[in-house]
């Protein structure tokens, strides 16, 4: 585990880990005040509302869910926290309309991020989007375009690119200190429970399913579908790859200074409670080999909750100079024996396995968003060109699971030459709700 009292040597080291979300949140801002909506409020958007609060001159002021119960919620334990009261929409159109909104903060189901993100850029606004950034690669693609069309600034949601430990080690890495990186291991391990079987009912009279399904084809509604466990079926979720190994993926091959690989292979299984309606793996082994015979792996356990160096998720880099164990609350160093020789821990923490995945991060990956709007900061952390190759390498993972090949990729595209695999590069729409580049 991270001893807290060891830190990297350095005036500047030293100031950045001693600054904690809070005395971040103090900072002079501009004179401009940011207003801020939060589209999908029920889990991680929850942290989206904590973090914009926390900025200075940013002004969290709307609220959009489909589901009028949870929307109510959310607004009154948010004016209970002595903030001002939100206003609350359920279609978030509405709120597209108006004008006095900056910023869109997306932390809705998988099948809305695209279509959200590209139309909240379309009406001028600025987006901060969860990951993963949509439920196929022909989503980002959509992304990466309305983007460079708008000009806006679109965030991805990985927070770890913010994490003060994690540049550090990045510039460690750098300078020779692990040498050679050849392979990452990358983990997550949690212990959900069964979904159990549901039955198609009528959706409850505070959810607009209609809307809820949005993009995707209409269908029924099932009684253990919302609002977690779209999850696994998919037609809506992405699985536990894109919604957890997204993010150790996208801190290795950042770390390791790769993009797309040569090739992808996948096995898993559904393992546990089996019978229930989880259509998904939950315990998955992805393999990525790149150029020079250097690997990431990921080792996704959703019901195996057993850790990994004392942690829940995190990195393990091997080089040829020495290894580094790093996760969203610092790092260790180790040499070729194996030895701790130097342990550096963020100041405040962050969650790793909840669902709401609250934390220190996000106010620092909000804040460098806000910063760059404003000009205060030359580079978003996670621009969507980044985001959306982390996103796709998930995106092969499943493919590569679902058709049960080993995918051969063109590494300048990341699209795989397999044809089965292809047509899952994208996805039908309900007609009318098609995502427009």
């Amino acid at each position: 585990m991270l001893d807290r009292r060891t830190m990297l040597g350095g005036a500047g080291a030293t100031l950045g880990l001693a600054m904690s979300a809070r005395s971040y949140a103090r900072i002079k801002g501009a004179n401009d005040r940011l207003r801020v909506a939060v589209v999908g409020v029920n889990g991680r958007g929850q942290a989206h509302m904590s973090a914009f609060s926390k900025l200075p001159n940013v002004a969290v002021t709307d609220f959009v869910d489909v589901d009028s119960q949870v929307l109510a919620k959310r607004a009154a334990e948010f004016a209970a926290r002595r903030n001002p009261a939100p206003r609350t929409e359920r279609d978030y159109r509405r709120l597209l309309d108006r004008k006095d909104v900056d910023i869109v903060t997306v932390a809705t189901p998988d099948h809305w991020h695209a279509k959200l993100g590209c139309d909240a850029m379309d009406a001028g606004r600025h987006v901060y989007l969860e990951k993963p950034i949509g439920i196929a690669p022909a989503e980002g693609e959509a992304l990466v375009a309305v983007q460079a069309r708008t000009g806006r600034q679109l965030q991805v949601g990985n927070q770890q690119r913010s994490s003060r430990e994690t540049q550090q080690l990045a510039e460690l890495i750098r300078a020779g200190e692990l040498g050679d990186i050849y392979e990452a291991q990358t983990w997550y391990a949690n212990n959900r429970g069964s979904i159990g079987r549901g039955r198609e009912v009528p959706p409850p009279p505070n959810l607009d399913w209609d809307l809820w399904q949005g993009p995707r084809p209409r269908g029924p509604y099932r009684s253990n579908l919302v609002p977690y466990n779209w999850h696994w079926f998919w037609k809506y979720g992405t699985g536990e790859i894109c919604n957890n190994a997204m993010h150790e993926l996208d801190v290795a091959r950042w770390l390791m200074g790769l993009r797309y690989p040569n090739k992808v292979s996948a096995r898993g299984a559904r393992r546990f409670y089996q019978g229930d309606d989880w259509e998904m793996y939950d315990s998955l082994a992805l393999d990525l080999v790149y150029d020079g015979d250097r690997t990431i792996r990921w080792d996704g356990n959703s019901c195996n909750g057993m850790p990994r160096y004392g942690r829940g998720r995190g990195v393990l880099l091997l080089g040829t100079k020495g290894s580094a164990v790093v996760d969203r609350n610092g790092f260790e160093l180790y040499d070729l024996a194996g030895k701790s020789i130097r342990t550096v821990a963020a100041p405040a923490s962050s969650e790793t396995t909840g669902t709401v995945g609250e934390g220190a991060l996000d106010v620092y990956h909000a804040g460098n968003f806000v910063d760059v709007i404003r000009g205060r900061a030359k580079a978003l952390a996670s621009p969507i060109a980044e985001g959306h190759v982390s996103t796709t390498l998930c995106h092969l993972g499943n493919m590569a699971y679902r058709t049960g090949e080993l995918l051969t990729i063109d590494p300048a595209t990341g699209k795989p030459t397999s044809a089965e695999a292809r047509k899952l590069w994208s996805v039908a729409y309900e007609p009318g709700w098609e995502i427009k580049a």
